[in-house]
């Protein structure tokens, strides 16, 4: 999976080390950061503190995200692994207590 480290040649000429496993870690670290956006308008919307069901998803997603960068890229680096690993379970956790809690096709009305 060498090939996963290696950065893109065509970007070369801008001076970024730019690698397939470093968009995987920055995609997920954008994701996990975009969770807030998304809870404070579904908030704004609704009037008071809501937390929606892609809270939970992009704070699951981006954390694996960027746990599997960290983990699996050159990086290697043990702080983003245990920084992003909690994380992680957090999120499955309560993504599976809002699921059993409101089922899997909940309505607008089980706010």
């Amino acid at each position: 999976m060498d090939w996963m480290n290696q950065p893109f040649e065509w970007l070369e000429w801008t001076g970024l080390h730019m690698s397939p496993w470093k968009i995987i870690g920055l995609t997920g670290a954008l994701m996990f950061g975009g969770r807030w956006v998304v809870q404070f308008v579904a908030s704004k919307r609704e009037g008071k503190p809501v937390m929606p069901r892609a809270f939970w998803y992009m704070s699951l997603v981006g954390s694996v995200m960027t746990l599997s960068y960290f983990v699996f890229s050159q990086k290697q680096d043990s702080v983003g692994v245990i920084q992003n690993l909690f994380p992680s379970f957090t999120a499955a956790y309560s993504l599976w207590l809002d699921i059993r809690h409101r089922g899997w096709h909940r309505d607008k009305a089980s706010h």
